[in-house]
């Protein structure tokens, strides 16, 4: 090696400063430990959306007349038959549907066997059918036998706003079986909602047609601990790299003045 090239490599060495190893210890210990995290959490999710498809795909069970813990129910197919209270109907506000803005409606099904009320979610209606009399077809009277999924409500976001005191004939944001019961005097109503399953046009005993079509089964879990996982770990071996690069000091410079900032035998 010629005396130029051995002053070159001589020039620019690995000499890191003690404050720099710390802060860059402690940030891969975050950002590894985050990744590591997040893949459990990564395990733990897949591990739910199979036992939910599990509950999805089991026959369907009639709904028991008291539901002690609602979550052992949610996503289990049910039965349950008794009459719509159809001048009870509330709107729920929907995302859009087909490429219509509307609602979901929410009908109270007064149940034959005498114990209460179940919120039943019958489907979308656009926005222009908000009106009951605009969709006569849809008043279904008599007894009915209804088949759907159990959900049970969840509590607004921390950024998504609750639903207030809604007036008569106004929509709501999310289900809530109790504030609804208290707001139209329903009396003892279920803690879940049952979501009505499509097809049942024709099932529904004396169901004229042009019956609000149901629901068909969903499942909102998002699933996206991989990639948090991946950017986490992608962020560890970006700081690793700058640490390195960084670090590399020119050999003529010494400390920088600060001889106690170095690493011992660095």
């Amino acid at each position: 090696m010629s005396a130029a090239a051995a002053e070159a490599g001589e020039r620019r060495r690995f000499r890191p400063s003690l404050g720099a190893t710390l802060v860059t210890l402690l940030g891969l210990a975050v950002t590894i430990g985050l990744g590591t995290w997040q893949l459990e959490r990564l395990q733990w999710k897949e591990e739910l959306i199979a036992r939910i498809d599990r509950r999805m795909a089991e026959p369907p069970a009639p709904l028991p007349a008291r539901i002690d813990d609602p979550a052992a129910w949610e996503f289990r197919p049910v039965t349950l038959a008794g009459r719509f209270l159809n001048d009870k109907e509330m709107l729920l506000i929907a995302r859009p549907h087909q490429g219509q803005v509307g609602y979901e409606v929410l009908t109270p099904l007064q149940r034959a066997d005498g114990a209460g009320i179940v919120l039943v979610n019958r489907g979308f209606v656009p926005m222009d059918l908000r009106d009951p009399a605009t969709r006569p077809a849809a008043r279904v009277e008599g007894e009915v036998s209804v088949k759907g999924i159990v959900r049970v409500p969840q509590p607004p976001g921390f950024f998504q706003p609750g639903n207030g005191t809604p007036a008569p004939g106004s929509a709501w944001m999310r289900a809530d079986p109790r504030a609804m019961a208290a707001a139209l005097s329903l009396g003892d109503v279920a803690p879940v909602v049952v979501e009505m399953l499509p097809g049942q046009g024709t099932m529904l005993s004396g169901a004229p047609a042009g019956t609000l079509a149901g629901i068909a089964p969903r499942v909102e879990l998002p699933n996206n601990h991989l990639q948090y996982a991946l950017t986490w770990y992608g962020l560890a071996v970006t700081l690793a790299g700058i640490y390195v690069l960084s670090q590399r000091k020119r050999a003529d410079t010494g400390t920088d003045g600060r001889p106690d900032d170095r690493i011992s035998g660095a």
